[in-house]
């Protein structure tokens, strides 16, 4: 039976229609919680405190500044900067206008860098100080950027070669505060950013006004982030990293109290603005937070406002987990995404099931990348593109759609991403392979790139590594496959001990032992000092494979 009817045949409902925009944020957010802070961690070293209705006015000085600038609907205007309150000021003036604020990630190569800006075709490049060594060297090759502003105050202006350098505050100050947002249409493009290009080159995601707020809307519900004006958030993964999750959005809508780290990333760093402000919910990688751990272990020191850390960018090793409960009264929060889904998709939220379970099964649960947000659906394929059971042991190729996932990459690029089912919908590829159980539990297994194919069989790199990671004495671990003659691949793990550790291969052996089955155990065991990342903190796992994928056959 066909159920399609025609667009005409169906009565439209009597309701307003208001465009979905970003401005409209900032305006709410200075208008009913006028008395609510954005707290930073500046450059200049101090601490800055200002109101959402101040963050507004200067907002609206930079909205008329842009203009004198000759920035336009529609153009591409960078940013390379760390979370701070004028980097904020730059997201809502510069979509406020119907601009694209493209976020540019200073942990890049600089040949990335030069890349995506010359991709992007920025017109200019807000840029804290002390990035400005980063661009002098290539600022000759943007060739579409006009000008390089500076954001620190006047007086700490640094002299520097970039052309056409403007000081951030002395622009402002030329300005008004008066400004009327333009009612943009809702799908207009409003932020710009791109992959951390592990394979390749970066690739641009251009995410809309819509769903932008869609992605806060669905992100700040009880089920998912659970932020209202009472909470104190605190983002510590970066605004240049996928808008920093959100949380810029997220919070206004809310009306919550916002924390900006700046580059202040390290434990001590960090706890002083938890006590200072009474944070009681972080976002970020998981090695952030095990050196603020180690911090607080090192001083004896507690943080009793925070109730819950959300956790993303990789699977968080249950060591973490239980650290996090035991020993601070911490939820840690698993979340799933990518820059492709804006990012949040999946997250594991605490339920009155989950509290009533034994720490065992809870753990279980806060390991996996949760389950969907509404408006996220997720399915697992196989190599003939058919949908698989969702039974928590069927293995598939991850494929996410949404109203906050991209459609196609910027400029069109790596089309083969796209997946059109025999329906006709529409799904991303995220390159993942998953299993999801019965009740809709995602669990990443591996990276369809990453997984190690021994004789046939799949192991995943990421429960190798987790289990490693279980050993008190190791810091981090990374898996990869490697040639084979016999079984075609298989794993090779690379360990950084913790401070004072000295452990040996045999050691490692016996542990793993315990936790996977005989198959799995790698083949060889290397120590080293530290492993390579990428620009966004995950393992940079091709390095290694270009340099140890012969390492078998060579010690053989």
């Amino acid at each position: 039976m066909n159920n399609t009817l025609t667009t005409s045949a169906v009565a439209p409902g009597l309701m307003m229609t208001q465009p979905l925009i970003i401005s409209d944020l900032l305006e709410y957010a200075a208008a009913h919680h006028d008395q609510r802070e954005i707290i930073s961690r500046r450059q200049e070293g101090d601490i800055h405190r200002y109101t959402y209705r101040e963050a507004l006015l200067r907002s609206r000085q930079l909205a008329n500044a842009l203009q004198f600038l000759g920035v336009k609907p529609g153009d591409r205007v960078a940013t390379l900067a760390w979370n701070g309150y004028r980097h904020f000021e730059c997201y809502y003036a510069i979509a406020g206008i119907g601009a694209i604020c493209h976020t540019v990630n200073p942990r890049l190569y600089a040949e990335q860098i030069e890349y995506i800006i010359n991709h992007a075709e920025d017109c200019y490049v807000f840029l804290d100080a002390c990035f400005a060594r980063l661009l002098e060297p290539i600022a000759g090759q943007l060739t579409s950027v006009r000008g390089f502003i500076l954001l620190i105050d006047e007086e700490q202006m640094p002299a520097t070669s970039l052309p056409n350098a403007i000081n951030y505050e002395a622009l402002l100050r030329a300005e008004s505060t008066d400004y009327r947002w333009p009612r943009l249409a809702q799908d207009s493009a409003a932020c710009l950013c791109y992959t951390s290009g592990t394979t390749g080159n970066p690739k641009g995601v251009l995410y809309s006004h819509a769903s932008t707020l869609l992605h806060a809307y669905a992100s700040r519900n009880p089920d998912a982030l659970d932020v209202s004006a009472d909470s104190v958030v605190m983002p510590v993964v970066p605004m240049y990293h996928v808008c920093a999750w959100g949380m810029p959005y997220i919070a206004p809508m809310a009306g919550a109290t916002l924390v900006l780290p700046g580059d202040g990333m390290d434990g001590r760093s960090l706890h002083e603005l938890i006590e200072l402000a009474g944070v009681d919910l972080m976002l970020g990688v998981p090695t952030v937070w095990l050196g603020l751990i180690d911090y607080l272990k090192k001083e004896n020191k507690r943080m009793d406002s925070v109730k819950m850390v959300g956790v993303g960018g990789s699977a968080s090793p249950r060591s973490l987990v239980e650290t996090l409960d035991k020993d601070y009264g911490v939820y840690l929060l698993p979340i799933w995404g990518m820059t492709e889904t804006s990012p949040l998709a999946t997250l594991g939220a605490p339920t009155k099931a989950m509290l009533s379970m034994s720490d065992d099964e809870r753990y279980r649960l806060q390991t996996t990348a949760g389950r969907p947000m509404f408006g996220i659906e997720l399915e697992i394929f196989g190599d003939e593109d058919e949908p698989l059971a969702h039974d928590g042991k069927t293995r598939g190729y991850l494929r996410v759609r949404g109203p906050w996932v991209l459609s196609a990459y910027y400029k069109n690029e790596k089309a083969e991403s796209f997946f059109t089912d025999k329906e006709g919908r529409q799904w991303f590829d995220t390159g993942d392979i998953a299993v999801i159980d019965e009740h809709s539990y995602l669990q990443i297994v591996d990276r369809a790139k990453d997984v190690v194919k021994s004789g046939g069989e799949w192991i995943s790199s990421i429960d190798l590594e987790n289990a490693a990671v279980g050993h008190p004495q190791v810091q981090e671990a990374c898996v990869i496959g490697v040639r084979h003659k016999k079984w075609d691949e298989r794993p090779l793990l690379f360990l950084v001990q913790q401070p004072g550790a000295n452990l040996s291969k045999e050691d490692i052996y016996a542990y793993l032992e315990q936790h996977v089955v005989k198959w799995w155990l790698p083949d060889d065991i290397l120590f080293v000092e530290e492993l390579p990342h990428t620009a966004t903190g995950k393992l940079q796992k091709r390095t290694l494979r270009d340099q140890y994928i012969d390492y078998l056959d060579e010690q053989s």
